[in-house]
């Protein structure tokens, strides 16, 4: 995997789903596991109040808070990974939609709650990376076979579990680099790093294998 992948998603520069879905399989798995990596790390720098903060469609970063971004990622996460197992588990199985503004709009991210209320970001980080490494893990044990099974989306049709890996694997990395254009509005232009040789994180694709 390029260490260019080791940089956070910039918006503008977040590849599309036909160039992840052109990966090959392990290289694809490699880049979802990276998963939380794509975050810049100084958003746990970030005061109650930046966390919480929304912003008007004309700014370009988007409108949800940070806080709610990653609460929407870990949510979707959850959706995803439960899709893949009943694919791989059951014959055809038809997904569930959910209303991700309804978690919104309900608060369910916790958006001005007091500590302990419910809206940790760390939490959310956690469980999506958490997610991400076992998933990936599952995943690599996968047959070719296991990854063309499918269910059906009620809105997107037929669905391979290798197209959930890649609709997900873009997915987070789109929020991402709005994520990461909220924190540099609030922290500035975050440092250039090296890549470190054994990889850029615990949760990276780079990451030679033992």
């Amino acid at each position: 995997m390029s260490t260019a992948l080791c940089r956070p998603p910039r918006l503008g520069s977040v590849d599309p789903k036909e160039t992840i879905a052109a990966l090959a399989t392990n290289d694809l798995l490699a880049r979802y596991r990276r998963g939380v990596e794509n975050y810049d790390r100084r958003l746990f720098l970030l005061r109650d109040e930046q966390l919480d903060q929304a912003f008007l469609p004309e700014s370009g970063l988007g409108r949800w808070p940070v806080r709610v971004v990653l609460g929407h990622v870990m949510d979707a996460d959850l959706v995803a990974v439960h899709r893949m197992r009943r694919a791989v588990a059951e014959d055809n199985p038809v997904f569930a939609d959910w209303d991700e503004n309804a978690f919104v709009e309900s608060n369910l991210y916790g958006v001005g709650a007091p500590p302990g209320g419910g809206g940790a970001v760390g939490w959310y980080v956690a469980l999506t990376h958490t997610l991400r490494q076992g998933t990936a893990q599952w995943a690599f044990s996968l047959s070719d076979a296991q990854l063309a099974r499918t269910g059906m989306h009620p809105v997107r049709g037929v669905m391979s579990v290798r197209d959930i890996l890649v609709s997900y694997t873009h997915h987070l990395e789109h929020h991402a680099a709005y994520l990461n254009a909220k924190v540099e509005r609030f922290l500035g232009p975050a440092p250039e790093e090296p890549v470190p040789a054994g990889g850029c994180g615990p949760g990276c694709g780079c990451k030679p294998k033992g």
